[in-house]
């Protein structure tokens, strides 16, 4: 695969046989994301687990100290007094049975995330096959399935991401913008990987935390040592 120039020169500036420390991998991450827009910073974590016993199940959510640096749109789907809740908490669609519709009929997917009540789940269950392959799909542990509504946007909204094992036992997230600087980072990549550390399954046999690798968007990957950041 053929790099272009930018790429090229950031990739010199990493040495892929190191494994960085946390701080030193994301100071790369910042001096490589040179690109004319304002680049993502994502974590790539790979565990000591296998996904596909119930038991060795890797998930949960967290709201990063220091958001995103993203603009979520939020879809609740709820009634009565629930939703005007979410509608003072910022979401920006609010709805029930017009809006399961209006995915099913139209297609229409212009939200970042959806949140529910308990009681709407018998609906928003039809949307399982639309909503599953993107990702949208509510679920309890990630707090989208709640009768807290109004908290759940406000935490969608102050950049609270979802962690989850993929089917080759990788977590994938962002947690942040190169604008952010290193610190901001570090903070966001300490709460998130404190988190998944918290989150072990007691199934784990072995070194939990076997590889982990940052990058921005348009920059190499940097690989830190899985030993610095537990597990």
């Amino acid at each position: 695969m053929k790099h272009g120039k930018k790429y090229v020169d950031s990739a010199k500036l990493v040495d892929r046989s190191k494994l960085y420390d946390v701080n030193e991998a994301l100071d790369l991450c910042v001096k490589t994301g040179t690109a004319k827009f304002d680049e993502t910073v994502e974590i790539h974590v790979k565990l000591g687990v296998d996904s596909r016993h119930a038991d060795q199940q890797v998930r949960g959510a967290i709201v990063l100290p220091n958001g995103t640096g993203k603009s979520v749109r939020v879809l609740a789907i709820c009634k009565g007094d629930a939703a005007k809740e979410a509608e003072e908490a910022g979401a920006e669609f609010v709805g029930a049975e017009e809006m399961i519709q209006k995915i099913q009929t139209e297609n229409w997917m212009d939200f970042d995330i959806l949140i529910t009540t308990p009681d709407m789940m018998g609906l928003v269950g039809r949307l399982g096959k639309i909503l599953g392959p993107r990702g949208l799909m509510p679920n309890p542990k990630a707090g989208t399935v709640t009768r807290e509504i109004g908290k759940a946007v406000a935490e969608a909204k102050a950049g609270k991401i979802e962690y989850r094992l993929d089917k080759t036992n990788i977590i994938h997230c962002t947690i942040g913008k190169v604008s952010f600087g290193t610190e901001k980072l570090q903070q966001n990549f300490d709460a998130l990987l404190g988190a998944i550390i918290k989150a072990k399954p007691a199934a784990s046999k072995g070194q939990y935390v076997r590889s982990c690798v940052v990058a921005c968007t348009m920059g190499p990957g940097v690989r830190i040592n899985p030993t610095r950041v537990g597990g």
